[in-house]
């Protein structure tokens, strides 16, 4: 139950403050609620663009972090010039084509047009602010979405896969096929006009960077010494579980941003509320995540594992995003939960088939991101699971056909594979000659 005004204004740590009987008057007699100009909501609408885009660019870093702690040592420097690589390349291509390809002309069809962005607001500069927000703030927040879906990749296909062939594979990606499945949706495509729900991206964004991933996992290969001749699976520890938590908890802060932003619009006190609402289900789901994975880790395991839990909180976050506007506190919770024991679930089954993700992304991203799409019918009245089904198998076929031919291209062009040689080595001394932690390959002196 929410607090009345006035209880909120008495626990405020015994402020005081007289106000005048002729002010009492003039906003008792105010509208209950007026309306903000159009300039203002212009103003506010850009501004949430911009600070929710900055928290999703944040998420970097918490990708960056994340992987950086999952990987071994010998992984780090890598990993975190992929991630560096990986959001300038996005940039760069959703520039230059991706966000026309997505957004301009697409009309209930299948694509856009091709063509860099320009932004035009010549008509607000003019004093109409019909256009709701600054275009430049559209465009940020729309790209960084875009880097996100490429971040996922990178972890999973972590330590054997060479550089150069990766950043290509982003390339496309980011050029081409996030822009056209995403213009099926956000873009007003067919899948839009069929009432497809995915209000922040669990599978627009979250199953396209999972489904790539798992066709870049069987076609590059486990990790050498992964998966034993017994049927054993070799543990391989990451390099610092302290940094992977600082991961998660960035990436949790970012996602208010992913998902509150999602909302489009702060020019309203029904827009803050809804954003409001949006920051408490997306926290309260992934504190579900955690627990689920934890219990359910401990059950199986008989041990809590600390990597299980990073993944559910994740989980959750992303199993809540299709529908973050919709479902109580309660709903929220358990679809958050689900996505967390997924995980603990999916993890041992990827290794049962011998497919090796170094960072559970394809737990995370892809299955629950799948889980949280189906779920949306179960708070939102307007959307089915028909329909949920059908956008979620479009999608699917579509990235995974795509993202094949890519990985095949490449790998038969230039490679995708480390030597044994290499990879023994390590991938920070065959790609970039440089060494995260230095010291620990010195000679005792």
């Amino acid at each position: 139950m929410r607090a009345s005004p006035e209880s909120r204004n008495r626990g405020c740590r015994g402020l005081r403050i007289a106000i005048p009987a002729a002010l009492v008057a003039l906003a008792t007699a105010a509208p209950a609620q007026a309306e903000v100009s159009s300039e203002t909501a212009y103003v506010l609408n850009t501004f949430s663009f911009l600070i929710h885009g900055a928290l999703v660019l944040w998420m970097a870093a918490g990708f960056a972090m994340l992987e950086s702690g999952l990987v071994r040592t010998k992984s780090v420097t890598t990993i975190l010039l992929k991630n560096l690589a990986l959001f300038s390349i996005a940039g760069v291509t959703y520039f230059l084509v991706g966000y026309n390809l997505m957004y301009d002309g697409v009309d209930g069809g299948l694509i856009g047009n091709p063509g860099w962005w320009g932004a035009d607001d010549g008509a607000a500069l003019d004093g109409d602010f019909s256009a709701g927000y600054a275009a430049s703030s559209d465009w940020f927040f729309q790209m960084v979405f875009v880097a996100t879906a490429a971040s996922i990749v990178s972890g999973a296909l972590a330590e054997r896969i060479k550089l150069w062939p990766f950043l290509a594979f982003v390339t496309v990606l980011t050029a081409v096929i996030y822009p056209v499945q995403g213009a099926w949706q956000w873009g007003g495509g067919w899948l839009s006009e069929l009432g497809f729900a995915d209000f922040a991206g669990s599978t627009i964004v979250h199953s396209v960077g999972g489904w790539a991933a798992l066709t870049g996992a069987i076609i590059v290969g486990a990790r050498r010494g992964k998966y034993l001749e017994n049927g054993r699976v070799a543990a391989m520890p990451g390099s610092s579980l302290p940094l992977a938590t600082l991961g998660t908890f960035i990436l949790w802060l970012g996602w208010l941003g992913f998902n509150g932003g999602s909302q489009l619009a702060l020019g309203s006190a029904g827009d803050a509320i809804a954003i409001a609402n949006i920051y408490a289900n997306t926290t309260i789901a992934s504190a579900g995540g955690v627990l689920a994975a934890m219990g359910l880790s401990q059950i199986l395991d008989r041990k809590v594992d600390l990597t299980m839990a990073l993944n559910g909180a994740l989980a959750g976050l992303v199993s809540i995003t299709a529908g973050p506007d919709t479902p109580t506190l309660g709903a929220a919770l358990l679809i958050g939960s689900i996505g967390g024991a997924l995980v603990v679930v999916t993890v041992p089954l990827l290794d049962r088939l011998r497919i090796d993700d170094v960072v559970g992304a394809i737990p995370v991203h892809l299955v629950a991101g799948i889980w949280g799409t189906m779920a949306v019918p179960l708070t939102n009245g307007d959307a089915s699971f028909v329909t949920q089904a059908i956008g979620v198998i479009a999608i699917g076929a579509f990235v995974v056909a795509s993202s094949t031919a890519v990985w095949l291209i490449l790998k038969a062009l230039v490679g995708l594979r480390l030597s044994a040689e290499a990879e023994t080595q390590g991938v920070d001394e065959a790609e970039t000659g440089m060494r995260a932690y230095p010291e620990f390959g010195l000679p005792q002196r």
